[in-house]
């Protein structure tokens, strides 16, 4: 394919509107592109404009398959006036090209269907199995990868590339993520006589103080490091003269391999009882999202592999890194702890989620050519 036909792909892609949704729409664009090139692919919808899509290319003479995924869906763009460029328009601006999506992730989602294409056309079929995964539903919920992880279709995978935007780093390792909520319940009553009630605000005001504290000795993870923690999300009270009876919090936390989920989880149980022990208010808690972390060994052969491939292919200086963000992989590798994962893509995960995101078209090509690099060397090993 020529460049701009390239760049029309994630052109293509950024117009199709799927926030938090409409991935069908995506879909089936990338299927009929595969198709126009000889390749087949199954789309599978599961209702409300949800679907995910795979595709195979190769001789399945050497049994090991490599797979590569990433998202069709976006996040929001709750501010579009704010931008100078059409959120949806995939407006290009030299070498950047800006769009809800560009980074994070139709540029990568882009590059893994071009390669399949790309091979499949100059009759360089790799040796074994390439399976490219594009997932509905990664920026809330996850439910794509969840459908596809229920269907065994990672089962037999030898590695994964995730296309999130690394900017060309080899990222190996990523840390977890883990929402939830905690409700505080109190008795309600006029607020003329406060002492006649319980302020169920004032219960969250005990867990936010005890929170601030509450990771500081968690054991550092090698390659993550420390346990990071927000509160988020406050709500509470209905009327401003009735004391509350029942008040909410979010909050997200990013666990590492070192200080894991149920770790975490048990810490959050273990000051709730304290406080519900100690103090007049209830509190209860909900865990709303559970991703586990993820890690390859950076000396692993595949890593090392795709390091090879990003240090050959992009402009800029690459190396291994890590991220504190969570991908599909965290469900991919719930029943696959062991399977080797690197997430690898364009610019940059930094302007991912922001006004004028953008991927730069050399970025881009370089991804391609990367990914191209990363199945030579998988099955040529």
């Amino acid at each position: 394919m020529e460049v701009s036909e390239k760049v029309k792909v994630l052109q293509d892609l950024i117009k199709i509107h799927s926030v938090n949704g409409n991935e069908v729409e995506v879909a089936y664009y990338l299927q009929k592109l595969l198709a126009n090139h000889g390749i087949d692919s199954k789309v599978d919808e599961f209702g409300d404009q949800r679907a995910n899509l795979i595709a195979e290319i190769g001789t399945g003479e050497n049994k090991k398959i490599l797979g590569f995924t990433g998202h069709q869906d976006t996040v929001a763009v709750p501010n579009p006036d704010r931008w100078q460029h059409d959120p949806f328009g995939g407006e290009i601006d030299g070498d950047f090209l800006f769009g809800r999506g560009a980074a994070d992730m139709k540029s990568g989602l882009a590059a893994q269907a071009i390669v399949l294409i790309e091979l499949k056309e100059a009759g360089q079929l790799p040796s074994g199995t390439v399976r490219f995964i594009a997932t509905a539903g990664e920026e809330l919920g996850t439910p794509g990868a969840y459908r596809l992880q229920k269907q065994g279709i990672i089962n037999d995978l030898d590695a994964l590339v995730v296309g999130e935007p690394t900017g060309g780093n080899v990222i190996f390792a990523h840390s977890g993520s883990m929402n939830y909520r905690v409700t505080s319940y109190g008795k309600s009553c006029h607020s003329s006589h406060p002492q006649n009630g319980i302020n169920a605000i004032e219960g969250l005001l005990k867990f936010i103080e005890e929170e601030k504290y509450l990771f500081d000795n968690a054991k550092n993870d090698q390659y993550l490091g420390k346990v990071q923690h927000s509160i988020t999300v406050i709500d509470g009270g209905s009327q401003v003269n009735t004391i509350p009876d029942s008040a909410s919090l979010q909050g997200n936390i990013r666990p590492t391999a070192a200080f894991d989920n149920v770790k975490v989880a048990n810490r959050l149980n273990d000051v709730l009882e304290y406080i519900n022990h100690t103090t007049p208010f209830q509190l209860e808690l909900n865990i709303i999202q559970d991703f586990y972390p993820i890690a390859t060994e950076p000396n692993n052969n595949f890593v090392q592999t795709a390091l090879n491939a990003a240090q050959r292919n992009y402009p800029n200086d690459v190396k291994l890194d890590i991220i504190n963000g969570a991908t599909d992989a965290s469900v991919f590798t719930l029943n696959r702890p062991d399977l080797p994962v690197v997430i690898l893509g364009c610019d940059d995960w930094k302007v991912a989620h922001q006004t004028d995101e953008y991927t730069t078209i050399s970025s881009y090509i370089a991804t391609i050519k990367a990914y191209k690099q990363i199945i030579r060397d998988f099955f040529d090993e």
